[in-house]
């Protein structure tokens, strides 16, 4: 099941999209909310529940009327919070020799994941960036979950069942704010903050199920067989899979989850694939040929990502009409 949120006059509402068209849950259920935070508290009733309507209007069992104006969102628009992981040793490794740093014992170790703005989330569209955005914009292909249950120390044996689905996301990086500011070591923070894409839509793990695969030796939790790719401008920049993953998403919930609480709406990211971003590919060019020409991200710029099971997710990006700059307040 693909779950979707769009907006129709300025209304958010949740839907399901069924081969290639939008139909509006709570009107098929008036026990489902009209929107996915409160679906998500619901946890497996409700889902259970958006299935049956599913599998009714797929085999035309019910004659849903399919919405035909409105805007698509992020599949969550308002994530309870948002952390991303770090999860694929390939793009650490690489990121690290690229900057001549040893690989660091501790990734093999434990899981790590950072807080990021959960109110900069985004589906597909433009991505409006101010003027220090652009000062090395990046792209970060990864994919992430949501979940839908409440728990605290849930070991990861069992944490994939907190998880609702799957979703494409691209966690936008502006590299100079970043590595100013982590000179700090504190952040990322303003290198981050501004936007983080995720989408099209919500896939729910059953229909992962044929894409299953084990997880890598000595971790726990599901593993998915899934490529993974990004092209910038119709070219291919990046490609990879999922099933890559060092650490698996029950790995990273079970840490999370280590005395506090996580929550139904909470999303968290894969990190980086490797090859995953212009920081990542930009430094392996650089270490092969000097003359290697580094790209950045720029105004107008069409970044598509597709995984598969999971969709394409397209965005443009856009300068903002602001000449403000943080970066220009820097004292002397």
């Amino acid at each position: 099941m693909k779950l979707v949120s769009y907006k129709t006059e300025d209304r958010e509402h949740l839907g399901v999209y069924v081969k290639g068209h939008i139909y509006n849950l709570n009107s098929c259920d008036k026990l489902l909310p009209d929107n996915m935070n409160e679906f998500l508290w619901g946890g497996d009733e409700l889902m259970e529940r958006a299935h049956r309507i599913n599998e009714a209007i797929a085999s035309g069992k019910l004659e849903a009327k399919e919405e035909l104006f409105f805007e698509m969102l992020a599949p969550v628009p308002h994530p309870t919070s948002c952390r991303d992981g770090y999860a694929f040793r390939q793009h650490v490794e690489s990121a690290r020799r690229n900057r001549k740093a040893p690989m660091i014992p501790e990734f093999d170790q434990y899981p790590i994941f950072y807080f990021t703005n959960h109110n900069a989330i985004q589906g597909i569209g433009e991505i409006e960036c101010m003027p220090d955005h652009f000062e090395k914009l990046d792209f970060e292909l990864e994919v992430a979950v949501v979940l839908n249950k409440k728990a605290r120390n849930i070991k990861a044996v069992d944490a994939d069942s907190l998880i609702a689905g799957y979703m494409i996301m691209n966690d936008m990086s502006a590299r100079t704010l970043q590595m100013e500011e982590m000179l700090l070591n504190l952040g990322p923070a303003k290198g981050k903050d501004f936007s983080t894409v995720i989408g099209p839509w919500l896939v729910t793990p059953d229909e992962l199920e044929k894409y299953k695969t084990a997880p890598k030796a000595g971790h726990t939790g599901n593993a998915y067989n899934l490529e993974m790719k990004c092209a910038v401008n119709g070219i291919d920049v990046s490609k990879g899979n999922m099933a890559d993953m060092d650490w698996t998403f029950a790995e990273i919930i079970e840490r999370a989850a280590y005395g506090c609480d996580v929550l139904p709406g909470d999303v968290i990211g894969s990190g980086t694939v490797g090859t995953g971003c212009f920081l990542e590919l930009n430094g392996t060019g650089l270490l092969s040929d000097p003359n290697y020409q580094p790209q950045w991200l720029k105004d107008g710029d069409l970044v598509e990502m597709e995984v598969t099971g999971l969709g394409m997710l397209g965005n443009i990006i856009k300068k903002a009409k602001s000449d403000f700059s943080i970066l220009g307040l820097k004292k002397k």
